[in-house]
């Protein structure tokens, strides 16, 4: 009864960002004049929604009924025991056993409750992995709205059953052929689409990155992840866990799970980045580890570029990981220190999916699979403490990326 009312609860208020959409120094809107007006109204209609009982009743319904929230928090001992370290407790936050699979819903619900209010009849979105995407439509077959989602011709190769997903539940995906074909060329065709299209469409940006004011939006949205996380290990284990780890690409499923312990200094935030083949061979996705500040979707936030100020090219294992920028309050908390961020690279990533798989029965996404692999190579490392308590973010299910999985079989 606890966490539905944490649940129902007034979203969480926070100094940042402040008026003008900043984090700090990150942030902001760099956005064509033509999208100003809508992100303003957006802006707007949030303010009023976000101090709105009957928004967030609503809100809270759905996602008891439909999502299926609180979602679960459990420990998984045999896991626990390959990290071979003495009496130390591994907690996982099941995103993954959401409707639709992961953490993605949180924000697409509560996005697609605004578009409603704004009168808005279409919805587009962008999608890497997938599940975003996955979620939109979900939303949108919900509430009786059109949609149209953008995916980069690559991703759409490596993540097919999401794809069919997302057609079936009634969307228009359009593949995106220019660039590098992912996630980053997606949203550029999205933006295009929706300075075309403003009086009838929302577009419902997927991460906690992008101009103000969604980095707000989608961080308030995630939160529910965390507030149940806090309420869930207090309860289970008296005190609050020494370490939240989550894997980060634009950072919605870390800063849901992170925001609201900012203010508790013994818990210890670890996001955990793409290192793909290795950061030291420059293939990989990791924006705040190896990344510098710049102007990228609209704000300013780290991401990786080269020294003319061109965004290079990115690569991961898991599509939802493979962007070359990331949100600004994550900027924001790696240059304050609150944050510390480490990289898993694609190895990594499927042995910490292999072994979660065969100690415990259950399959992560290939993006929280980072987080896994993170923490067994923390507990090799001698760097964790003995009877630490431990939660990881199991921010989605790994039904997508068997295919992937089956190419690289464990050893």
């Amino acid at each position: 009864m606890v966490i539905d009312h944490v649940s129902r609860g007034a979203l969480l208020s926070s100094t940042l960002p402040d008026a003008r959409g900043r984090f700090g120094e990150f942030g902001g809107r760099y956005v064509p004049e033509g999208l100003m007006a809508a992100l303003l109204e957006l802006e707007q209609t949030y303010a009023l929604a976000r101090a709105d009982a009957q928004f967030r009743d609503e809100l809270h319904e759905l996602l008891r009924t439909r999502v299926g929230r609180p979602t679960l928090l459990h420990q998984v001992p045999r896991f626990a025991e390959l990290l071979a370290v003495t009496g130390v407790r591994v907690y996982l936050k099941r995103e993954d056993m959401t409707h639709t699979g992961a953490h993605k819903i949180n924000n697409a619900l509560g996005q697609g409750l605004l578009a409603k209010r704004m009168g808005k009849t279409r919805i587009i979105a962008e999608t890497g992995a997938g599940q975003h995407g996955v979620a939109v439509a979900t939303v949108c077959a919900m509430l009786g709205m059109t949609c149209v989602i953008y995916m980069g011709a690559h991703d759409m190769h490596r993540q097919a059953s999401n794809v069919m997903r997302m057609t079936l539940l009634g969307a228009e995906v359009r593949p995106v052929e220019t660039g590098s074909r992912r996630l980053k060329e997606a949203i550029s065709e999205s933006v295009r689409d929706w300075v075309s299209n403003l009086d009838t469409t929302h577009y419902l940006f997927g991460t906690s990155a992008g101009p103000a004011p969604y980095p707000l939006i989608v961080r308030d949205l995630q939160t529910v992840i965390g507030r149940e996380t806090r309420l869930q290990i207090l309860k289970s284990e008296g005190r609050l866990p020494d370490y939240l780890v989550a894997c980060v690409g634009g950072g919605s499923n870390a800063i849901g799970l992170f925001h609201p312990f900012i203010d508790e200094p013994d818990v210890r935030l670890i996001g955990v980045e793409a290192a793909g083949l290795g950061v030291e061979t420059g293939v990989h996705a990791a924006t705040l580890s190896a990344g510098s500040p710049g102007e990228m979707d609209g704000a300013y936030s780290y991401l990786l570029q080269d020294d003319d100020g061109q965004v290079t090219p990115t690569h991961s294992i898991a599509a939802g990981l493979d962007y070359p920028g990331v949100g600004p309050e994550l900027s924001y908390l790696k240059d304050i220190g609150r944050v510390t961020y480490r990289t898993a690279t694609d190895a990594v990533a499927l042995r910490g999916m292999h072994a979660l798989t065969r100690t415990e029965g259950i399959i992560p996404a290939l993006e929280s699979a980072h987080a896994v692999g993170y923490v067994l190579e923390l507990a090799e490392r001698g760097d964790l403490p003995a009877d630490s308590i431990v939660v990881l973010g199991l921010s989605g299910r790994g039904e997508k990326d068997l295919a992937i999985a089956a190419e690289r079989p464990a050893g």
